[in-house]
């Protein structure tokens, strides 16, 4: 079984038993998450399609179909049990934004690509991979495709890191040197969580 396919099989497992409270708790810690789509919004003309990966239980799905009312979204996640809490959310908007039920491992876009592609909270949860997702990334951005990251970068406390890690989280600001190795940053900022205890990245580029 290779490493990859052992890290999905976990992070499902993990997700199965925090798909309920989710809502309920990241909100204490996930900070940024509508921060990032206003950003986006700000470095680019009006996208008409829209790639959210691991989107979760759809809070950010539902952010984006309010900001672009007339762009048709795809939502991508690996995790079953967080998609199942996704779907009343998104059922007002019909066939506007659909959801994908599997791991990012090829390329999405089949003829349109996306003008828009969402990572919010999971790079940091892809290892190992969070490399080639990125590098995937760029096949399905159109030319005036823009990408939208906001993840955890690091910490300088060696305790918070091994917990983090608990929960499949790895943070040593390699996700940041990844993007910058792919795309022109448009804005690259470094944000604090309560006091110093995580910094966390906002990344948009092109």
């Amino acid at each position: 079984m290779s490493s990859d396919t052992t890290n999905q099989k976990s992070l499902n497992g993990y997700y199965r038993w925090h798909a309920r409270i989710y809502d309920l708790t990241r909100w204490a810690f996930l900070f940024g998450r509508k921060s990032i789509i206003q950003r986006a919004a700000t470095q680019m003309l009006v996208p008409e399609r829209i790639l959210e990966i691991g989107c979760g239980t759809g809070q950010n799905l539902v952010e984006l179909a309010e900001r672009f009312p007339r762009a048709q979204i795809v939502g991508l996640d690996l995790s079953k049990d967080m998609l199942d809490q996704a779907r009343p959310k998104l059922k007002r908007y019909g066939g506007r934004v659909g959801l994908l039920h599997q791991a990012y491992d090829q390329p999405i876009a089949v003829n349109t690509k996306f003008d828009l592609v969402v990572f919010s909270y999971c790079l940091t949860m892809i290892n190992p991979g969070f490399e080639q997702v990125i590098s995937l990334c760029r096949q399905d951005l159109s030319e005036r495709g823009v990408i939208a990251v906001v993840d955890f970068h690091e910490s300088r406390w060696a305790w918070f890191r091994r917990w983090m890690g608990v929960n499949h989280v790895r943070m040593d600001g390699q996700v940041m040197e990844q993007l910058r190795q792919h795309f022109q940053p448009l804005i690259c900022q470094i944000s604090h969580g309560y006091g110093d205890l995580w910094r966390y990245l906002l990344f948009v580029g092109k």
